[in-house]
């Protein structure tokens, strides 16, 4: 079975149907302008459900050092998703600073997007693969936009990866199969709306990718 981050988690249902379909993240927005976004006390006390063994993540974009350090000092993170332009440098850096594992989000839309997994996977510590953004959009991640999964076939990277972008209980287990996956991560495609989770569709997802 693939492992499940199941992102964008906002209300204590949802953590619930995660955790018990087997989901082995769990995911947090610290990003103002989704609609997924949390407060850290908020994280914290959804966290508060979630058991050992399954990872709490937050995700940020390109977080100063200030919003990094006021959320971890309420919310006991198991691993920070960058999912803005942080440089390799930068991810480095944060990676020092916190002491905690960092996976970093590299936006694909043809071939010539491919070098900069090489180049995360020497600083990060997992990497995700994610359609990138359209120019005019105003989230980094989210939009529920596949990209040319054949992309992938064959290739391998430095640091374990989750597969993202425009993955849906219908066609998780093809995006599974035809890139070698071993992890994949959804957040608009479990939703009803954006930013309102469905049960129903996490708890499908999760088996679809079984």
């Amino acid at each position: 079975m693939a492992q499940v981050k199941i992102c964008g988690l906002s209300q204590p249902e949802h953590v619930a149907a995660a955790v018990d379909a087997g989901a082995r993240y769990v995911g947090f927005v610290f990003f103002p302008k989704s609609p997924r976004a949390v407060s850290a006390e908020r994280a914290r006390s959804l966290g508060q459900a979630v058991p050992p063994g399954v990872a709490q993540v937050g995700l940020f974009v390109n977080p100063d050092d200030a919003q990094l350090q006021d959320t971890l000092e309420i919310v006991p993170l198991d691993l920070i998703q960058l999912h803005g332009s942080e440089s390799p440098e930068r991810v480095a850096e944060i990676k020092a600073r916190t002491g905690l594992p960092v996976m970093k989000a590299v936006g694909i839309s043809d071939a010539a997007d491919l070098p900069a997994l090489t180049d995360y996977g020497l600083v990060a510590d997992m990497l995700l693969v994610d359609a990138k953004a359209p120019r005019d959009a105003v989230l980094p991640g989210g939009n529920g936009l596949a990209f040319d999964w054949r992309l992938l076939v064959g290739r391998t990277w430095l640091r374990p990866w989750l597969l993202a972008g425009g993955l849906t209980p219908d066609n998780v287990a093809e995006a599974i199969r035809l890139t070698g996956a071993r992890g994949v991560d959804v957040s608009s495609g479990v939703e009803s709306a954006p930013g309102v989770k469905d049960g129903t569709l996490i708890r499908n997802f999760i088996k679809a990718a079984g």
